[in-house]
């Protein structure tokens, strides 16, 4: 019969039958179908485990210790100033009497203008006339006053100018080494608001061979303390509150106590710590001449953020929260034993309620478990 005229029966009788090889290969796919789905609705569908409970731990003891933090930072110490004093003679300067930052009181003399002395005295009024006989005035009161603080005048303090202080003023000349005229001339003396004060001359005037014609504001008065601050960043900020103590390390190596104050910043963003002294006194007290009376002055500064604290120490990782809300931790035996917090710092606790040498868990990637 020829091949075109086969009959289906034949046609089927001449395909080849799968063999048993692949049957096998065909029944696996189908088992790991069937496994693989049902790991899927098992990790999908079932309950999520507890990360703690698989998380490994270790053991530290309970010790005592003492926790603590402080930043070391720079303080910027620096003095104000503002114009107080003119001077009114005219000449070459001599000599220059008083160094940057000094303490004067009346009387002193600041500087010499051809060789004769220039004092510095207290008053409101400043000097705009010769002082002699005849003269009366606040101005002649305030020369009054002068003369009494250097001893060498106790007459009354009345304003008129009579030959009590004309001989008063003789005697003032003569132990400075002026001439001994009776008169002041309107460039001998320099009144101030106050004394005593500290005081800066304007160096680029006052400078000897210098040639002064009158009229020149000279003296500078220096605040009653130099102002203390510390230019911290954001996060620096943060950690200095108000109230936060601050130990500064003095030019000469003492430390000066002190406590932030308040937070300047400025227009352009920066950020400083304003420190003021503890219980309203001074910062440097009677030390206050160690700072550089111009320009800034840096002190290298211990910043307390966590006071020390003394007990026993435990890794804050140890730390529990409970279902109370109340903290314990957990000792080698799995059992929580509630713990009171007295300060914190650095990873580490000072804690109350356990005993010394107790052993309690750490998670072993030593985070808290809060």
């Amino acid at each position: 019969m020829p091949a075109a005229e086969m009959t289906d029966s034949q046609n089927a009788a001449a395909r080849p039958r799968p063999g048993r090889g692949a049957l096998v290969v065909v029944a696996i796919t189908l088992l790991l179908i069937g496994a693989a789905s049902a790991w899927a609705v098992a990790t999908i569908l079932g309950p999520t485990e507890d990360p703690l409970a698989s998380t490994g731990h270790s053991f530290v003891a309970v010790e005592q210790g003492t926790i603590g933090q402080a930043l070391n930072l720079n303080t910027m110490a620096e003095w104000s100033q503002q114009p107080i004093g003119t001077n009114r003679a005219a000449g070459v300067v001599t000599d220059v009497a008083v160094e940057a930052g000094e303490e004067v009181v009346s009387g002193a003399v600041l500087y010499t203008i051809d060789l004769q002395p220039v004092v510095i005295a207290q008053g409101a009024v400043p000097m705009f006339r010769p002082l002699g006989p005849d003269s009366a005035g606040p101005d002649v009161r305030q020369l009054q006053e002068m003369l009494r603080a250097v001893g060498q005048y106790d007459g009354r303090i009345d304003g008129l100018f009579g030959e009590g202080t004309r001989s008063a003023v003789s005697h003032w000349q003569a132990a400075i080494g002026a001439p001994a005229t009776g008169v002041v001339d309107i460039g001998d003396v320099i009144f101030v608001p106050a004394l005593p004060t500290r005081v800066t001359l304007d160096t680029t005037v006052i400078v000897r061979g210098a040639t002064l014609s009158g009229g020149e504001i000279v003296v500078n008065g220096l605040s009653s303390t130099p102002t203390f601050e510390i230019p911290v960043t954001e996060a620096q900020a943060a950690m200095m509150p108000a109230g936060t103590s601050v130990e500064i390390t003095a030019p000469r190596g003492e430390t000066w106590e002190a406590v932030a104050e308040e937070q300047l910043r400025s227009d352009e963003g920066a950020i400083a710590i304003r420190l003021r002294g503890p219980n309203e006194k001074s910062i440097c007290a009677h030390a206050c001449a160690e700072i550089t009376p111009t320009g800034k002055t840096a002190l290298g500064s211990r910043i307390i953020v966590v006071e020390e604290v003394e007990g026993l120490v435990v890794p804050s990782a140890a730390l529990v929260t409970v279902a109370d809300g109340s903290t314990a931790v957990v000792d080698e035996e799995g059992r929580q034993q509630r713990v009171g917090i007295v300060a914190s710092a650095q990873g580490m606790s000072v804690v109350t309620g356990v005993r010394e040498g107790l052993r309690v868990q750490i998670p072993a990637s030593g985070t808290a478990r809060r």
